[in-house]
C-alpha cells in the first residue's frame, strides 16, 4: 500500500515532465469532485452544479443565449444559474434537458437496495402512502 503523502509522487513518477502540470491539475480535479459535495455546505454545491452546467454549455458551443432559448428560459434565469447555481427545479430540468444531460438525473434519490433486510424495508416504505404518526408519550 501506498502512503496518502506519496500517492501523487507514486503517479507523477509513470508520467513523463511534460504531461507533469495536466496529470496534476487532473489528480487535483478528482480529490476535489470527490469531496465537493461531502463536505460542502448547499450554497457551495449550488454554486458547483452551475458550474458544471457552464461547462456542458462550452463543452457543446452553445451560448447562453441559444440555450436559454433551447431550455425555454429567460437568459437572466440562465445565468444565475451558472454564476450560483441559483434556480427552481423546473429550471435546472429544463436544462439539463436542453443539453441532453437528462440520464444523469435518472439515479438522483434512488434508493438502493444493497441487503435483503433493506430491500424488505424499502419494498415495505414503497406500499405504505402515508408517513408514520409520531408517538406521543
Amino acid at each position: 500500500m501506498i502512503a496518502r503523502g506519496s500517492y501523487r509522487s507514486h503517479l507523477l513518477s509513470r508520467i513523463s515532465k511534460a504531461h507533469y502540470n495536466g496529470a496534476y491539475a487532473i489528480f487535483f480535479a478528482l480529490r476535489v469532485i470527490k469531496v465537493t459535495f461531502h463536505l460542502s455546505t448547499p450554497a457551495e454545491i449550488l454554486h458547483a452544479l452551475g458550474v458544471r452546467l457552464r461547462e456542458q454549455r462550452l463543452a457543446q458551443s452553445l451560448t447562453q443565449r441559444e440555450l436559454a432559448q433551447m431550455a425555454g428560459l429567460s437568459l437572466g434565469a440562465l445565468r444565475k444559474l451558472e454564476s450560483d447555481g441559483q434556480c427552481s427545479l423546473e429550471t435546472l430540468v429544463r436544462v439539463a434537458q436542453a443539453l441532453g444531460l437528462l440520464e444523469a438525473l435518472d439515479d438522483l434519490f434512488v434508493l438502493k437496495r444493497q441487503s435483503i433486510a433493506q430491500m424488505e424495508q424499502v419494498d415495505l416504505v414503497s406500499r405504505r402512502q402515508r408517513a408514520p404518526r409520531k408517538r406521543t408519550s
